[in-house]
């Protein structure tokens, strides 16, 4: 089965085809990064109204490329919560209407179930069960993964996620749109000793993550020092970037311990932080366990991910009928069981 994926839930959009028996045929990636970046944010208007100049051309380009025409495509998979409503309309009309002209079947995907099933991609990939730690710009979340559908939340932010909280602190800071990879950069150049900012919510039970906080201190540290250049800089970022990665490790650690699961995939914008795959492969290590990534590609928003696991669900029977609704908000334990 050849399937068409789409994902417009924020300011990517991203087209894939993926091949059951073949694999990823071909995927193309537009990005919304220029358009937002003197709001300093996702203005969600002009990322519905990009998504709808680039969508249908962006197809094309990747029929194209990958020498295949309209009626090779046997299924169609779009994104359908959470997000942006706007955005996700696009993808979801798009798809569905692509789907009744075809005359194939339509599914839509829940955009984390795509994020944690983008290491399924690779070749050599994870088996079940596993737990996932979907990190990104908005969600942070641990989950017991026993197989597609079939998850169980163990833990997640109750305020900023982990990607949120990195692009408000660079913002503070004065650093680029997006902020996130700005600060992770500019921590490489910072002093592992001069700052030591919290681990929240580290020293009581649970697998529950606070970030909101770290950016509080982080701006604080930043107006109390006496002489603002850009050593100090560098040096909260990696003082944040520390503790960040340190919390993630702590509640990974537990989770793992608490689940007796051996395997660990790490998933979402944040998962492509090098540092962060580092101290993950050395957790996994100690505990006899392995550390699992998707490629750097398929850790922000992309249409492989969807394609992937819409396949899945179409395999299984699953689809929808001509009429759809995206969600904004969408608990991925909710979903049906594959």
């Amino acid at each position: 089965m050849i399937v068409l994926g789409i994902e417009s839930s924020c300011d990517e959009t991203g087209v894939a085809l993926y091949d059951s028996e073949k694999g990823l045929l071909g995927h193309l990636l537009h990005s919304q990064v220029k358009l937002h970046a003197s709001y300093g944010g996702v203005v969600p208007e002009l990322a519905s109204r990009d998504h709808v100049r680039k969508l249908i051309p962006l197809i094309d380009e990747l029929l194209g490329k990958t020498g295949l025409q309209r009626r090779d495509i046997e299924a169609v998979a779009y994104t359908r919560g959470p997000g942006l409503v706007g955005a996700l309309l696009v993808g979801a009309a798009a798809a569905s209407s692509l789907a009744w002209a075809l005359d194939v079947p339509v599914v839509g995907v829940h955009h984390m179930e795509g994020h944690l099933l983008a290491p399924m991609l690779d070749t050599e990939r994870p088996g079940f069960p596993f737990v996932a730690l979907l990190v990104s710009g908005g969600h942070t979340q641990l989950v017991e993964v026993q197989g597609v559908g079939r998850y169980r939340m163990l833990g997640e932010s109750v305020d900023d996620a982990a990607g949120e909280a990195f692009d408000k602190t660079a913002k503070m800071l004065g650093l680029p749109y997006p902020g996130g990879p700005e600060l992770a950069k500019l921590a490489l150049q910072g002093n592992p000793d001069r700052f030591r900012f919290p681990r929240p919510m580290t020293d009581r039970p649970g697998l529950d993550f606070s970030f909101s906080g770290l950016k509080t201190f982080a701006l604080n540290t930043w107006k109390d020092a006496g002489v603002q250049d850009e050593q100090l800089k560098a040096d909260i970022c990696r003082a944040f970037e520390d503790a960040v990665i340190d919390t993630l490790a702590i509640k990974c650690r537990r989770a793992l311990k608490e689940t007796g699961i051996a395997d660990l995939v790490l998933a979402g914008g944040v998962s492509a932080n090098m540092r962060l795959r580092e101290r993950m492969q050395q957790e996994l290590q100690k505990l006899g366990g392995r550390a699992w990534y998707p490629q750097p590609q398929f850790c922000t928003d992309n249409g492989a991910m969807i394609a992937y696991a819409g396949c899945q669900r179409l395999l299984a029977g699953a689809g929808e009928s001509g009429e759809f609704q995206v969600k904004a908000r969408w608990p991925m334990e909710t979903l049906e069981a594959v």
